[in-house]
């Protein structure tokens, strides 16, 4: 083989390689209908974090890390202390100076900018005030595209979604005019009936065309693929659920191929040094060679110095050693999932009476179930996006001839109502509705705008009348879970998982959580993200159904855990927006449970209230705090708001997840900042349960904490913005900010700031662990994932034992 052709080969070994890595760099966004929270660097894990965060400032002007203004604040009011900074200084290497990281907190900031392209040395040379900008128009044009390419739900019109997104974009383009004529470029047509008809080639093609060299093709990609990094997220989303069934998806390479097309588009072909091209090689080139932003590396030490100070206060809480508190059966028992909201109730449950105890569980409670409400073609996940559904639960009154007349009248109501919603969804509809159907719909759409207090409703059960909603439970289906032997270690795995093997008490509550929200496009990411951003009382009555089945408990019990024949289980619904808890299926609890249940439902309305009470500065609500009853009302009519664009701070400001029991933590106000997963590493001599949490829960955790850290440090490529300027894309798939640009994902700006300030903090999760140092490293060993989190310190671990506190820095453990 001739040199040549050896040289030929590397370069598209190189352009290959280079394609995967970039696609495997971004994270998926999923559907508004699902939202749940991701990590938007989750790509970047495998490398550590300062090292990214040089790469994203440089790559694509993404900074991770708050300006200095944010840090000369927190060091004024002492939420950064002067050990803290120390501690920090000497963790970076080279340590900075310290008077240089003073001097970092009175400059300008020194914000990252993204590397040019050739779009942008076009831009350079337009008259911008009068003239639109060819990156914006780029972007626009992808991102409509992809929009009615995607759009299953919503649009009355959408291009060929037979063909692949690169093909049907390119065909598009060789017959629209209409960016031609917006930028006075008659060309683009013809050029784009030139591009090649793959989008791997046309990638290769498009990198000879711009004349990248071999060693500049990986970065090159990059900062492309993140000039359109909403859509490329969406696309990611649907190679990531293609990966769970088995096979994969290339939509994301098509969309690669798309952007970069369009820098040979705009291309004029001319070479000589004051030409586009020229001009774009020459701010690529000072780009790729200027150093690192200094000022911007400092930033990350306060970054980290922050992070030390509140690792420092929350150990001071929680390192005193665990009681076992009283062994006897408590009076009550109440499971609620782990989401740091859960916290606040949790505490003012348990202050009500020391027989009350509760526990901290992902919020699927083990249940790894996809919903698929009777009489309806509707399916939808409750278990995290990390994982697959495999098995299937379904409503039944207990009686299949019932069942079968539900379905039957649900079916009729729902079509009627589908027609209803397309005349709704007509245009122009908005303005004939009133005219059309007299004044006694304009009566409607008035009192749709009055306050309200209207209970938390629940979509799963439209079509279904006030009587067959009571009568419905959801259960697993038979065909999922086996005979009773199988159903009974399925039972069996999940109280051992919770920790919930004895004593039990008379009640057991599992208490699932959602939100009660108008109006709101994002409403699934206030709802549980242990069940893919839906709420989670479906897996608490199917889990509660099955505890409470007899031959269940006979082969729990043939298998080392004996539920009392008095023990019931009673699933409920924690609304985080109000603090209110619903209990279902009171109405069949035997007569002798009577008084434990007026005894719990009187806990939870003033545990409710104290809950409230604590929350009601952070809503605008002081004024009710000392009237419980108004309290509550006020925020069910702010829960009920259709203009409320804050209805509730979710799981803003979270800091911390805490693997311990809850004896360790019990009665210290963590502030709302902790995810609590009870663990007891004694009855776990193998490190079998700590391994299910530090690869499920912990890396949800993580998710969930990084998606608020970036929504909050770049909130204009990993969060979507104002939330009053959103329009909603294909239905469910994300929005816009405005009509158009790219899809904005992560959090509105409004879920993590009040309008004067932040509300939530970014920090790295610091995760604290009560368990043997051998079992933690076991787990890190094992796993390829915790290792790359823990190493590169995406989050921080911590080891409780006893008084003894260990952080694992650098791979080995340290004494605090």
């Amino acid at each position: 083989m001739s040199t040549a052709a050896n040289a030929t080969s590397t370069y598209e070994q190189t352009v290959e390689a280079a394609i995967d890595t970039t696609v495997e760099r971004i994270a998926p966004t999923w559907p508004l209908d699902r939202m749940i929270a991701v990590n938007p660097y989750w790509g970047y894990v495998d490398q550590p974090f300062g090292d990214v965060a040089s790469q994203l400032a440089r790559i694509a002007g993404s900074p991770l890390a708050s300006p200095a203004a944010w840090y000369r604040n927190a060091w004024e009011s002492g939420e950064i202390t002067p050990e803290a900074l120390e501690q920090a200084r000497s963790e970076h290497q080279p340590a900075p100076d310290t008077a240089e990281l003073m001097a970092v907190l009175n400059a300008d900031d020194a914000q990252p900018a993204p590397a040019p392209l050739l779009a942008d040395s076009l831009d350079q040379h337009r008259d911008l005030r009068h003239e639109p900008a060819w990156c914006d128009t780029i972007t626009h044009q992808i991102a409509q595209y992809c929009a009615a390419h995607f759009d299953r739900d919503q649009s009355d019109w959408q291009p060929d979604q037979t063909q692949p997104l690169y093909a049907g974009w390119r065909t598009a383009l060789s017959h629209d005019h209409s960016v031609a004529l917006l930028m006075k470029a008659p060309l683009i047509p013809g050029r784009a009936n030139q591009l090649a008809n793959e989008p791997r080639q046309q990638i290769r093609q498009a990198l000879a065309q711009l004349e990248v060299p071999e060693q500049e093709v990986p970065e090159f990609l990059q900062a492309v693929i993140m000039r359109i990094s909403g859509w490329a997220a969406w696309c990611a989303y649907l190679r990531w659920q293609a990966r769970l069934a088995g096979s994969d998806n290339e939509t994301l390479v098509d969309l690669l191929a798309i952007r970069l097309s369009w820098e040979c588009l705009v291309d004029d072909g001319q070479r000589h040094p004051g030409s586009v091209w020229g001009r774009w090689q020459s701010a690529w080139q000072s780009h790729r060679q200027a150093a690192d932003n200094r000022a911007y590396t400092l930033t990350l030490v306060w970054q980290r110095a922050q992070e030390i100070h509140y690792q420092q206060r929350l150990l001071a809480q929680i390192r005193q050693p665990a009681t076992d508190g009283d062994t006897s059966r408590p009076q009550v028992q109440a499971a609620f999932c782990i989401d740091v909201r859960s916290e606040v109730f949790r505490r003012h449950l348990e202050a009500q009476s020391p027989g009350i105890q509760t526990l901290g569980f992902a919020g699927f409670f083990g249940l790894p179930i996809r919903y698929e409400p009777l009489g309806t073609g509707a399916s939808r996940p409750h278990l995290p996006g990390l994982l697959s559904p495999a098995m299937t639960v379904t409503d039944s009154t207990g009686n299949t001839t019932r069942d079968a007349a539900i379905i039957r009248n649900r079916q009729t109501r729902l079509q009627g109502q589908k027609s209803w919603n397309t005349f709704q969804s007509l245009p122009l509809s908005a303005f004939v509705l009133v005219e059309s159907l007299g004044l006694g719909y304009l009566s409607k759409l008035v009192k749709r705008t009055l306050p309200s207090s209207a209970p938390l409703a629940d979509d799963s059960r439209l079509g279904l009348s006030p009587d067959e909603t009571d009568a419905l439970s959801p259960i697993l289906e038979a065909s999922a879970t086996g005979n009773a032997e199988q159903q009974a270690a399925l039972a069996q795995q999940i109280l051992t998982a919770m920790g919930l093997t004895g004593p039990f008490a008379r009640l057991v509550l599992l208490l699932g959580h959602g939100s009660q929200t108008r109006n709101n496009p994002h409403r699934a990411g206030l709802d549980c993200g242990a069940c893919c951003g839906q709420r989670g009382d479906v897996n608490a009555r199917a889990l509660a159904s099955l505890l409470n089945d007899p031959a269940v408990r006979a082969g729990v019990r043939d298998a080392g855990i004996d539920i009392p024949d008095s023990t019931v289980f009673l699933a409920g619904m924690h609304n985080t927006t109000t603090d209110q808890i619903d209990l279902f299926g009171t109405g069949a609890l035997p007569d002798s449970h009577a008084d434990d249940l007026t005894a719990i439902q009187a806990h939870l309305k003033h545990a409710q209230a104290g809950a409230c009470r604590e929350r009601a500065s952070s809503v605008d609500l002081e004024q009710w705090q000392d009237r419980p009853d108004a309290l509550s009302k006020a925020l069910r009519a702010r829960a009920n708001d259709w203009s409320q664009t804050r209805p509730e701070w979710a799981l803003a400001n979270n800091a911390a997840f805490i693997v311990a029991p809850r004896s360790r933590t019990r009665g210290i106000d963590l502030a709302g900042r902790c995810f609590l997963h009870d663990y007891d590493h004694r009855q776990d001599p193998h490190g079998t349960l700590l391994e299910q949490i530090m690869t499920a829960p912990m890396v949800i955790a993580h998710w969930i904490n990084m998606q608020y850290y970036a929504s909050t440090v770049d909130n204009h490529r990993y969060g979507s913005g104002n939330k009053t300027l959103h329009n909603v894309v294909g239905g469910r798939i994300g929005v816009f900010e405005g009509n158009g640009g790219d899809l904005r994902i992560g959090l509105p700006l409004q879920s993590v700031h009040d309008g004067n300030d932040w509300r939530h903090t970014p920090l790295r999760l610091t995760v604290v662990i009560e368990a043997a140092r051998e079992a933690i490293d076991a787990v890190i060993r094992k796993h390829d994932i915790v290792r790359q989190l823990v190493h590169n310190q995406w989050l921080y671990l911590v080891r409780l034992e006893g008084q003894q506190v260990q952080h694992y820095r650098q791979g080995h453990w340290q004494d605090s």
